[in-house]
């Protein structure tokens, strides 16, 4: 193992812990992320779904049971398993929709910097 390995797997490692998965966004600068969203999900007290269901109220709540809108088959199943849009569900999902929803029909690869997915996690708390 070359002697600069260590170092930067202890780096690597750190900035890992740098945001931690508990940790607070910012609403506002969640609110300008959510704009990625605005093309298939509305997010206004009862708004409309579209292509995806409406979000508004979504942070805390079941999972797959917005009213009027048709879940793919395994969000259905999840739903049914007792699946709650949490922190911890959230930012799963929003990291990589397939790897809590693998036959899930949404179509977004997800959010990779995790100052983005603080911020929108923080505005969709908001959302109530």
């Amino acid at each position: 193992m070359s002697r600069w390995v260590v170092p930067l797997l202890a780096a690597a490692g750190l900035m890992a812990q740098a945001v931690p998965a508990s940790a607070s966004g910012d609403p506002a600068a969640g609110q300008r992320v959510y704009a990625q969203c605005r093309a298939c999900h509305t997010a206004e007290q009862g708004g409309r779904n579209g292509v995806g269901p409406n979000l508004w109220g979504i942070y805390g709540s079941p999972a797959g049971k917005r009213e009027g809108f048709r879940y793919s088959a395994n969000m259905r199943e999840l739903a049914d398993a007792g699946l709650v849009w949490n922190e911890e569900n959230l930012r799963k999902y929003l990291t990589n929709p397939k790897d809590l929803v693998p036959r899930g029909s949404m179509a977004f690869a997800g959010i990779r910097n995790p100052e983005q997915l603080n911020n929108l996690i923080a505005y969709l708390r908001t959302l109530q």
